[in-house]
C-alpha cells in the first residue's frame, strides 16, 4: 500500500542483463526528469561487463548492485541467489511499484519477489509468446509467470496484448506503448560510430549474433558451418561476429571459425558500436530477440536462427525471415539474399512494427495516471 506521507512515487527500476539496460534506459531517463517521482536503479549484473557498457553509454549508474554474476552458475542457483538478494533489497527500500523489462531470470524472480510483498509490478515488453514452455528456454516460461504477477502490462504491439488477452489478463491493465529498444536505438549518440573492427573495403558485411540456451551444442556446430560455407562461396562477404562470453558459446565458435581472414570474431561491442554495426551490414544473422526490431527498424535484412519466433509482427511484414539453424538452410537462405536483388530489396525497406521512438513517455504517462492523484 503506498505510503500517505511520501510526496514522491518512489519506482524501482530492475536491470539484470544487456538487452533489459537497453531497453529500461528511456525509461529510467524519462521517470528521472519528472518531478512526481523518486527512482532507483537496482542491477543484479546478470551479466557484468554487457552491463556496465550500457549504463555508460546512457549515463545511467545504478543506486544498488547485488552483483550476482558468478561463472557457469545454473538457472536454479541464480533463482535462489536472485529471490534472496532482492527480497531483502525490495524490504528496504520499499518502493510503490517496481520495473522490469523482458523474459529473463531476473525478471521473473523480481516479479515473484514484488508479489510475495505485495508490490505493484509493471512489466515492459509483456506479452511475447511462441506458445512452446521450451523455446526459448526458459524465457518463455519467465514471460507466462511474470504475466500471472503483474499489475501492469506494457505490451509493445497489438498482438503482444492479444496474447495476454487470450490468457485471461484483464484488458484493463494491458497497456500497448510501443517498444522501448526503438527509443533506444533513437537515442544512441551520435560520437560512439566506431567499431573497432577493420573489414575490407567493398566487402558486404553479414552481423552475426547467436547465444540462446537452446541452440548449444551440436546445433551451434550446425550454424557456425554455415557461416564458413557462405564465406567460402561468397569472397565479397566479411562476417562480424561479437562472441558472447558464455563458454558454451565461446569455445564452440572459436574452435570453428577462427583463423579466417573474412571472419571477424570480436568480444560482445557495446551498444553504441553495435548500432553502428548494424547499420554498415548487408544482411543480420541472429537468434536474438531484440536485433529482431532493431535491424529491420535500420533497413536491413534479419535471418532468424531459430525455428519459431515471439516477435510474428516483422515476419508478417517480410522484414524478418525465420530459417532455423541447419547449416543447408542457413546457406541457402543468405545465398538468395547475396544473388537476388528483388528478394533483398523486399525485406530491406526500413520499416519496424515496434514502435516509434515515444514508448517510455507513453509509460511514464500511465504510470503518472496511476500514482499521483
Amino acid at each position: 500500500m503506498k505510503d500517505i506521507n511520501r510526496v514522491k512515487t518512489k519506482i524501482c527500476v530492475v536491470v539484470g542483463t544487456r538487452p533489459e539496460a537497453i531497453k529500461m534506459a528511456p525509461i529510467i531517463q524519462r521517470l528521472k526528469d519528472a518531478s512526481w517521482c523518486e527512482v532507483q536503479v537496482l542491477a543484479t549484473a546478470q551479466h557484468r561487463q554487457m552491463l556496465d557498457q550500457v549504463f555508460s553509454l546512457f549515463g545511467i549508474e545504478a543506486d544498488v548492485d547485488l552483483d550476482l554474476m558468478a561463472q557457469n552458475q545454473t538457472l536454479s542457483k541464480l533463482t535462489a541467489r536472485l529471490i534472496a538478494a532482492l527480497d531483502s533489497t525490495f524490504i528496504e527500500m520499499r518502493p510503490d511499484v517496481i520495473l522490469a523489462q523482458g523474459d529473463t531470470t531476473t525478471v521473473m524472480c523480481a516479479a515473484l519477489v514484488a508479489f510475495y510483498n505485495k508490490i505493484q509490478f509493471g512489466h515492459v515488453e509483456a506479452g511475447l509468446r511462441t506458445h512452446d514452455m521450451y523455446n526459448p528456454f526458459p524465457e518463455e516460461m519467465n514471460r507466462v509467470v511474470v504475466s500471472r504477477m503483474a499489475h501492469f502490462h506494457f505490451a509493445p504491439t497489438q498482438q503482444a496484448k492479444t496474447n495476454l488477452v487470450e490468457e485471461g489478463v484483464p484488458t484493463g491493465s494491458i497497456y500497448v506503448t510501443g517498444n522501448t529498444v526503438i527509443d533506444a536505438l533513437f537515442k544512441v549518440p551520435e560520437q560512439n560510430n566506431g567499431s573497432g573492427l577493420s573489414v575490407g573495403d567493398n566487402k558486404r558485411i553479414i552481423l552475426v549474433t547467436a547465444h540462446r540456451r537452446e541452440n548449444f551444442g551440436k546445433v551451434f556446430w550446425g550454424i557456425c558451418r554455415g557461416i564458413k560455407q557462405i564465406v567460402t562461396e561468397f569472397e565479397d562477404v566479411e562476417i562480424i561476429f561479437p562472441v558472447h562470453p558464455n563458454p558454451n558459446v565461446r569455445e564452440v565458435v572459436h574452435g570453428e571459425l577462427a583463423g579466417n581472414s573474412r571472419i571477424h570474431l570480436c568480444a560482445p561491442l557495446d551498444y553504441g558500436q553495435f548500432v553502428n554495426v548494424m547499420k554498415k551490414s548487408y544482411i543480420v544473422l541472429t537468434d536474438s530477440g531484440g536485433v529482431q526490431e532493431e535491424a529491420p527498424a535500420l533497413g536491413k535484412p534479419v535471418l532468424v536462427l531459430r525455428n519459431d519466433t515471439e516477435r510474428p509482427e516483422a515476419v508478417r511484414e517480410n522484414v524478418v525471415k525465420i530459417i532455423g539453424t541447419e547449416q543447408s538452410s542457413i546457406f541457402k537462405e543468405v545465398k538468395e539474399l547475396l544473388t537476388d536483388k528483388e528478394s533483398y530489396d523486399k525485406m530491406a525497406i526500413g520499416s519496424s512494427p515496434y514502435g516509434d521512438g515515444k514508448a517510455a513517455d507513453r509509460i511514464a504517462l500511465i504510470l503518472h495516471d496511476a500514482f499521483v492523484p
